[in-house]
């Protein structure tokens, strides 16, 4: 008997094959619009925010559009049928998956730094945090003041590995899949509740709380993914 090899593709990346193979048939999208987003990861057995990465990977490919409050649509002129699909290595990694690494590494950052944070870091820190509020007060999104307190916090440790990855993995929101995720999904409105966020993990370093630091680190950063990839009805 022959054993059929796993796919080791990332998830996002194995919808979206299953996805251009429904779109093939000719009942699948009438007038041109694909069913909801919930009825699509009904139809294939997986979650929401899945079935909505791999929506994101064929518009970049320019084979559907995503238009916000609407719903999906093909494309009015899709690519080649002979194109070759965009690679992981082309949009870049999940964005379930990198904030899910964020959550373990940041999580255990910030719960072993809290003890220990010096005067001086929790002060640079405060100032970061109140450029990151006067930045949403003016409307704008403050990506890099974000990026800075949470360099800060992984510096306090004192290992350049561990800077290197949080830096990396922030970075990695400027993969393909991510910018365009984010371009859809997040806005000055979604940024509102981010200063909240970072002042009570701010207040629980300032207290020099390990528990209730990780528990601030944890909840921003899941919330974080939800404003962008499970929350919100606008590709339902």
């Amino acid at each position: 008997m022959t054993v059929k090899p796993a796919d080791t593709r990332r998830l996002y990346l194995q919808i979206a094959e299953k996805l251009r193979d429904l779109i093939a048939q000719p009942d699948f999208a009438p007038h041109g619009r694909l069913p909801p987003e919930r009825a699509l990861a009904e139809t294939l057995g997986v979650s929401r925010p899945s079935v909505r990465e791999a929506l994101v990977a064929l518009e970049l490919e320019g084979l559907v559009e995503i238009r916000m409050g609407s719903g999906v649509y093909l494309c009015a002129t899709p690519p080649a049928q002979n194109g070759a699909a965009l690679s992981q290595a082309e949009l870049g990694d999940s964005l379930l998956d990198i904030m899910g690494a964020r959550c373990v590494i940041e999580g255990a950052i910030v719960a072993s730094v809290a003890p220990l944070c010096k005067p001086k870091d929790l002060k640079a820190l405060r100032a970061i945090y109140n450029e990151m509020e006067r930045e949403v007060e003016a409307g704008r999104i403050p990506v890099a003041a974000d990026r800075a307190f949470h360099l800060a916090i992984a510096q306090m440790s004192g290992n350049e590995v561990l800077v290197r990855t949080v830096s990396s993995l922030f970075d990695a929101r400027q993969s393909p899949l991510s910018e365009k995720l984010r371009g859809h999904f997040e806005n000055e409105t979604t940024w509102g509740a981010v200063p909240d966020e970072h002042r009570v993990i701010l207040e629980a370093l300032e207290a020099h709380d390990a528990i209730q630091a990780q528990a601030a680190m944890l909840r921003h950063l899941k919330l974080s993914l939800e404003r962008v990839i499970a929350g919100g009805q606008r590709t339902t």
